[in-house]
């Protein structure tokens, strides 16, 4: 436990032995470290985001060097979305039991091993095991680095500016991740898009282990095992039923059984959580009208996002013959937009107006970019045809994700810190999975029906594919015109003044 002789308060709780420290929410956005811990936690989040997209350029490679089948590609990745979005509510969890620093520091350093693990791959299977405990790692890490994040910045202006950051860093990791996969794997070899979780790890941990505060909560709850294993396997189950549709018919038992199943495990834990002594998800934390709709706002993003970074990656490199290098950094003035505005907008938009406007206002320009990028066709350019969809989605993801998470996690009782955080992953992570198989499959069926009857000459053959594209650039659009409706019905007006009891936003 740390002594030094002046106190700075972290943890969402008081230490163990220290009963008479300040209450974390008098003192959390004063600690004389803060903004140094928000890049600690801003690297970690970073090298868990950019981590689903990273590895996506490297998979040629790794496929031609490990010699593995078409087929089982896609394990490289639904092997990581499996663990990680199955166990995120669990590691949140686990960080409210254990206490966040040892939870975030154990999450990078088993990140990091699993990371040397997959780099050092000789086989296909070394590669997927590494992989998924990557994704069991990281639903310890992301959120704990959340829940930190929550306890650290307590006071409204500043935990503005923090959101706005780690909203940014949340929303562009994607693409940073095709830049960064996309030089490594071009300039040095595939591995490193593996290996370079390293440097991000040992930063971070030195960082953590010097700059945050130990000891286990005071209020620590219990663990609620039968509510652990209903909603993990329902997770499971969801993400890979999903996951099995990109491979399979949506007729076949493995896509469908294990999407009902899932459902129904996932029935089952909400009616625990209304039984349970101790519940792992209290009802406290989902029934609030601006948690819900920022979760779902999450959850709904993180589906219609891929539009961009997915199929648009497709087209700069089939279409328009990018280098991976070159595509990534097609992606950046989507990515600068996007950081200035989750700036922007949890610094001033949102402490004036609320979250009413603002994130339905993103959800439309972002089905509106998802529209635009519907008109691309195969002699389109790039600055007079992709970049200005991509500035609009960037303007409204940013608008998305800053206000989403901070009003997800703002107000909620320390001891739900971990858990209020891990549901702001769960959402975006299994909104992608549910997002990424959805999209491939109705793409796939679009360039199936296009190629139907037609001869397969080059230029048929890429036709075929913008087909594809378009039709998961308007159903990208869809996801993003729900969202806006869903938030314009949830999101309570007003400017949102957090209670200090932890209960939910109270509105002017």
């Amino acid at each position: 436990m740390d002594r030094s002789p002046a106190p700075q308060p972290f943890e969402a709780a008081p230490t163990a032995g220290a009963t008479s420290a300040p209450a974390p929410h008098e003192t959390g956005g004063r600690h004389e470290h803060r903004w140094l811990i928000l890049g600690v936690v801003g690297i970690a989040q970073l090298m868990v985001v950019l981590d689903a997209t990273i590895v996506n350029i490297a998979l040629p490679s790794a496929q031609r060097d490990l010699g593995f089948s078409d087929g089982n590609r896609q394990w490289i990745v639904t092997a990581y979305a499996l663990a990680f979005g199955s166990l995120l509510l669990l590691g949140g969890r686990i960080a409210d039991l254990v206490g966040r620093k040892m939870v975030f520091l154990a999450g990078l350093g088993g990140f990091a091993l699993a990371s040397a693990l997959g780099g050092a791959a000789t086989s296909f299977t070394m590669l997927v095991v590494a992989r998924a405990l990557q994704g069991v790692f990281g639903a310890l890490l992301a959120p704990a680095a959340l829940s930190l994040l929550t306890t650290t910045f307590t006071d409204p202006k500043e935990r503005a500016k923090a959101f706005g950051i780690y909203g940014a860093i949340a929303g562009a990791g994607g693409a940073v991740g095709l830049l960064l996969g996309g030089v490594l794997t071009e300039y040095l070899d595939w591995r490193w898009c593996l290996y370079v979780n390293l440097i991000f790890a040992v930063f971070a941990m030195l960082g953590g282990a010097r700059l945050l505060h130990g000891g286990r909560p005071a209020d620590r709850p219990k663990l609620d095992v039968p509510g652990t294993v209903l909603v993990s396997a329902g997770l499971f189950c969801i993400v890979y039923g999903f996951s099995n549709a990109e491979s399979h018919a949506w007729g076949d038992a493995r896509t469908w059984g294990f999407l009902v199943i899932g459902a129904v495990l996932v029935a089952a834990f909400a009616w625990w959580q209304t039984r349970a002594a101790h519940p792992l998800l209290p009802l406290r934390v989902v029934l609030d009208r601006d948690r819900a709709a920022s979760f779902l706002a999450m959850f709904i993003s993180g589906a219609g996002m891929f539009g961009v970074f997915l199929f648009l990656t497709y087209y700069l490199q089939q279409i328009l013959g990018y280098t991976p290098v070159k595509t990534g950094l097609a992606f950046l003035p989507m990515v600068a937009v996007m950081v200035v505005i989750s700036v922007v907008t949890t610094n001033s938009l949102v402490p004036r107006f609320g979250a009413k406007p603002i994130v339905p206002l993103g959800m439309g320009l972002a089905a509106a970019a998802m529209a635009w990028l519907t008109a691309l066709d195969v002699h389109s350019g790039y600055a007079a045809h992709v970049l200005p969809p991509l500035l609009v989605a960037g303007l409204g993801l940013g608008l998305v994700f800053a206000p989403a998470m901070s009003m997800a996690t703002a107000g909620v009782a320390a001891h739900d810190a971990g858990v209020a955080s891990a549901m702001v992953n769960t959402s975006q992570q299994v909104g992608g999975s549910i997002g990424t198989a959805l999209l491939n499959s109705l793409a796939t069926s679009a360039a199936a029906n296009y190629l139907m009857g037609r001869r397969p000459t080059p230029e048929v053959q890429a036709q075929s594919a913008m087909e594809s594209y378009s039709t998961a650039y308007w159903w990208s659009a869809v996801f993003f015109a729900v969202g806006l409706l869903v938030t314009v019905v949830l999101y309570r007006r007003g400017a949102p003044v957090h209670s200090d009891t932890g209960g939910g936003p109270v509105h002017m």
